[in-house]
């Protein structure tokens, strides 16, 4: 085989829909749509008219006007247009959320450290990777900020480590420029500050001065509730700790550190610590008498802070507190969410339904690796960050997420995650829900390996012997994986093979896909993943893309799958 040939489904729908003849009408091909492919009727007529007029368009180009030609098109014609990911792929391409509730109801597309090219010690700041992520649709960037040795400037870098800096004012150019090329909706720069108040009276120079109308901040000291995305279309907005926090912060930690060294540290607590070192969230650089003393330059600094910034003091369970008087962003590190998950869960729910909770790895993650988002996201957290420079089955799982509502970077939460019931009860994620849905998957094919890869990259000597992979992440209750047989010596294969889930809670499940090359005497080879949010699947056959290991879409490898909900 040169090509991947129409499976026998395939056949049987192009017999079904064009009345057993050789060409499917327009007419036809709409109710093909409608029926087996579960779109609406405006759509299905557009896309038919313009699908089958393309198609036409094209064979008469190649073959030349045909006497033969009954207006139609024919099944090879039918079967390219069933595998074609540009015209028939697995999920919703356009924003289809409520994008008018405030921020907090939204699920973020969010980077952490967004500035470093690699590991966490050592790789160079860069602003090339703050314009990856926004290419990507991240949403919420990420800069460090540490005076120069001057201390007349202010650089981006992890500090204490031996990660090379790159200048504020660059950073912030390359946001401008790169904030709005892939969505729309705002961008948030969450700034972790250790400067002075005079370099922090200049970082707001440079703010205004470089985002000039492109930067919103609100009227008043704080927010009783977020503004929405909608409202904040084409705006850039800043999250930090207000000035005025740091001193207050800075002793805290210190006593901290002072009463955890004198009572004998638990694993728990050198946990923690060792997550606000490495992580670089402490707030050093804060002179007391230096802030006293530049008091007058604090207002236009912090008046330009929209969404204001704190950590945990003193217990978690009271930094979960709701305030009713103003809306807030608290920060904890993947450990501190699992730790506090495990015991006060629906405490975390009930902080989200009006605040911003922003997850970051632990300090331990030198590497630049990533921890599994679904916690986060089946808490209500709306900004679960991430490495984006690394690469992994974590990060594969927060690309596809963010694959849903068209890529724009930010996911309307479920509503049952923002509801409270009769008895102001919340949504308990350790509490088993009924099945609300069945999923089932077919596998018929695969195709493009011979065109985005040597002949001999998998094998030397034979062809690739494929087998793929499926995993249904999110709640506990609905995790579930399952593979296909291994097909032999084809660049083709064909499994033909169905699958049913039972899905609790839909909206925050993902159908994760990975496709390995079979291999007797070593690991098995990595022939290409996705991940998909099964809220936003489209019934029907649909072919779906495939990504490499470090997310980007190969421009051929692709599955034929089929999607039904029953």
């Amino acid at each position: 085989m040169t090509e991947a040939e129409p499976p026998a489904e395939v056949r049987a729908a192009f017999t079904r829909f064009s009345g057993d003849r050789t060409t499917m009408s327009t007419d036809q091909f709409r109710l093909f749509l409608i029926e087996y492919q579960g779109q609406d009727e405006a759509s299905a007529a557009e896309d038919a008219d313009r699908i089958v007029k393309e198609a036409l368009l094209q064979r008469k180009e190649n073959d030349g006007p045909s006497p033969d030609d009954e207006g139609g098109i024919c099944l090879d014609e039918f079967f390219r247009y069933l595998l074609s990911t540009d015209l028939n792929g697995p999920i919703h391409c356009k924003v289809h959320h409520d994008m008018n509730a405030p921020l907090s109801h939204y699920f973020i597309f969010t980077g952490h450290n967004s500035y470093l090219t690699g590991n966490q010690l050592s790789s160079d700041s860069s602003d090339a990777p703050i314009i990856r992520a926004l290419q990507r649709g991240v949403r919420v960037i990420e800069l460090d900020m540490w005076p120069n040795s001057a201390k007349d400037d202010i650089l981006v870098l992890h500090g204490r480590t031996l990660t090379s800096p790159v200048t504020l004012i660059k950073c912030l150019k390359s946001i401008k420029l790169y904030a709005f090329v892939k969505s729309p909706y705002p961008v948030i720069i969450t700034l972790e500050d250790h400067l002075t108040p005079e370099l922090q009276a200049k970082v707001a120079e440079m703010v205004t001065e470089t985002f000039g109308d492109l930067l919103y901040y609100p009227n008043g000291e704080g927010l009783v509730e977020f503004p929405s995305p909608e409202s904040l279309k084409h705006r850039i907005i800043i999250s930090t700790k207000p000035p005025k926090k740091y001193l207050e912060t800075k002793g805290s930690k210190d006593k901290e550190i002072i009463a955890v060294l004198e009572k004998g540290s638990s694993v728990d607590d050198k946990e923690r610590l060792l997550d606000t070192e490495l992580d670089e969230k402490s707030d050093e650089g804060q002179d007391s008498d230096e802030a006293r003393s530049s008091d007058q330059k604090r207002p236009e600094y912090k008046r330009l802070i929209t969404i204001h910034a704190g950590k945990p003091k003193g217990s978690l369970t009271d930094a979960l507190k709701v305030a009713e008087d103003m809306v807030k962003r608290l920060s904890l590190s993947e450990y501190e969410l699992e730790k506090v998950a495990a015991s006060n869960g629906t405490d975390v729910v009930r902080f989200t339904q009006k605040n911003i909770l922003r997850i970051y790895p632990k300090g331990t993650r030198v590497t630049s690796s990533n921890y599994k988002p679904n916690i986060g996201w089946m808490h209500g957290a709306q900004m679960v960050a991430f490495n984006m420079q690394g690469y992994g089955k974590p990060l594969w799982m927060m690309q596809g997420m963010f694959r849903a509502n068209g890529g724009c970077g930010y996911v309307k939460k479920p509503d049952f995650l923002m509801q409270e019931g009769p008895n102001k009860e919340v949504f308990d994620p350790k509490r088993t829900k009924e099945v609300k849905m069945n999923l089932k998957v077919k596998v018929f094919l695969g195709d493009g390996w011979s065109l985005d890869f040597s002949r001999t990259h998998f094998d030397i000597f034979s062809p690739p012997d494929f087998y793929t992979k499926l995993y249904i992440i999110g709640v506990p209750a609905d995790a579930a994986k399952r593979k296909t047989r291994v097909i032999e010596d084809d660049c083709f294969p064909v499994w033909n093979e169905e699958y049913i889930f039972t899905i609790t809670e839909p909206e925050l499940a993902l159908l994760r896909i990975e496709v390995r090359e079979y291999d007797l005497y070593d690991t098995d080879d990595f022939g290409g993943q996705t991940c998909l949010p099964i809220s936003e699947l489209r019934p029907g056959i649909r072919a779906v893309p495939l990504y490499d290991r470090k997310g980007e879409k190969y421009p051929s490898v692709k599955l034929l799958m089929r999607f039904q909900f029953v």
